[in-house]
């Protein structure tokens, strides 16, 4: 593979979309075909819901397979069963065994063979590459180096394209690590990185003057508003990542318009549950992947149509001004961060979107949480912010309110009407640092929780 070029497979990131449809169905046949032959799970499932796996043969016949949910991975494994029904390969062909943080219940286990790792790898190889990565570079990777994938994955690709990784898994280092080995780029989440610039800062070092020239967040949604005012603070670019467990893997590429779907081996759609049907480019729904496995190949787990339960947009199947001819999708939100109100949705993002004005970063760390409170039957709903304030003496607290309502309501007529209407409240408070509720909870913090 090219480790110093644009692409790390061009071969295969810019096949003609004729070839590349063609590569996918081969792929569709392949998996169903193997998972009919090696997986408990889909063995039996194909059997209860009478379907003949040799009739799957397009992407079109996929579409029409059953919807699978966590929940079904959680109830074919122990201990609600004896077996992992999903594992699809004998036990010495696992390489390696994970599971999802169980904040929906029972994590759910996931199992990778070596080929596993080695697809895994090649999807991040990609990203890094579309974003400038080469040889040479020298990266900080502030992510869980355990049962979670993704530091994992991270550093196999490192090695394909010559890359130095520094795993410190926290983004609470040293600042010794910077200047000893003045690493180019840190991944990390959005708050991670903005608490590194506020240490460094304090320290008297210009976070510009680092040496890091690029930063890959993920993990989380975020506002591009957050995006900015982290690439304004560090003065380099901010590239986004999707990842999972699952094995999606999706990033941004230098154009930054949208991240690219490694098609060849994932297979990704967009369903509404709410209209219970598959949605056109430019609608949002539900994340429904499929694993696609090259002819031959193995898969430790194997998951056709699963609902991820996060949100997202296909944007477009043309080439990108990158050239890279995979389809691109809108950051996915997680619907667990999605709430209700007048029959209208926002999630965390819409919040995150309110606090980032650039106004309100004179005066702001970045830090905030939201609660819903009240029940609507009884005419009242209230949204409580808590932002936290470098000094809350001297903080624009008129400003920050008008910016976050702008900001918050500009898409959202029902909860614009709500608002003036007085059904719909905000009412905001400012902290000093580290006085927000979620400085004292340990695990990811929640942002936008529902008390009502």
């Amino acid at each position: 593979m090219d480790s110093s070029g644009p692409y790390f497979n061009p071969e295969i990131e810019t096949l003609d979309r004729g070839e590349l449809d063609a590569l996918i169905e081969e792929r569709v046949r392949y998996t169903v075909k193997y998972a009919a032959e090696n997986s408990p799970f889909y063995r039996r499932w194909f059997e209860k819901q009478n379907i003949d796996p040799a009739e799957i043969k397009t992407h079109e016949d996929l579409l029409d397979l059953p919807i699978i949910s966590g929940k079904t991975i959680r109830e074919n494994q122990p201990p609600e069963v004896k077996e992992f029904m999903f594992k699809s390969v004998p036990w010495e062909d696992v390489f390696t065994v994970h599971e999802t943080s169980g904040t929906s219940g029972t994590p759910k286990s996931f199992f990778l063979t070596w080929e596993d790792w080695e697809r895994y790898s090649e999807k991040y190889a990609r990203i890094f590459r579309s974003q400038g990565f080469g040889p040479g570079d020298r990266v900080v990777v502030c992510a869980s180096y355990g049962m979670n994938v993704g530091a994992n994955t991270m550093t196999l690709a490192a090695r394909q394209l010559g890359m130095s990784i520094i795993p410190e898994g926290k983004c609470t280092f040293p600042l010794r690590v910077i200047e000893a080995y003045r690493p180019t780029g840190i991944v990390g989440s959005v708050f991670k990185l903005l608490n590194l610039a506020r240490r460094i800062r304090a320290e008297g070092i210009d976070p510009q003057e680092s040496g890091v020239d690029k930063l890959v967040v993920g993990g989380e949604a975020f506002a591009e508003e957050s995006r900015n005012y982290l690439s304004e603070i560090w003065g380099c670019p901010v590239y986004n990542t999707y990842g999972s467990t699952e094995g999606t893997m999706c990033g941004e590429c230098s154009d930054v318009s949208g991240l690219h779907v490694p098609e060849d081996f994932v297979h990704l759609d967009i369903y509404d549950p709410h209209i219970g049907n598959y949605v056109p480019e430019g609608e949002c729904g539900r994340v429904i992947l499929s694993t696609l496995l090259p002819v031959g190949a193995k898969a430790g787990t194997l998951l056709l149509n699963y609902d991820t339960e996060d949100t997202t947009v296909m944007l477009t199947r043309k080439q990108c001004p990158c050239g890279r001819t995979h389809m691109k999708i809108m950051t996915p939100q997680r619907e667990a961060e999605t709430v209700w109100v007048e029959g209208t949705p926002f999630n965390r993002v819409d919040v995150e979107r309110g606090v980032f004005q650039r106004e309100n970063m004179d005066y702001l760390t970045g830090e905030y949480e939201a609660f819903l409170y009240g029940d609507e039957d009884e005419g009242e709903t209230i949204l409580r912010v808590s932002m936290e304030c470098e000094n809350p003496e001297i903080c624009d607290r008129d400003l920050i309110e008008e910016n976050f309502i702008r900001a918050f309501l500009r898409y959202k007529p029902p909860l614009s009407r709500a608002y003036t209407e007085g059904t719909f409240k905000i009412v905001f408070n400012f902290t000093d640092p580290m006085g927000l509720e979620l400085h004292r909870i340990k695990g990811r913090p929640k942002r936008l929780v529902d008390r009502r």
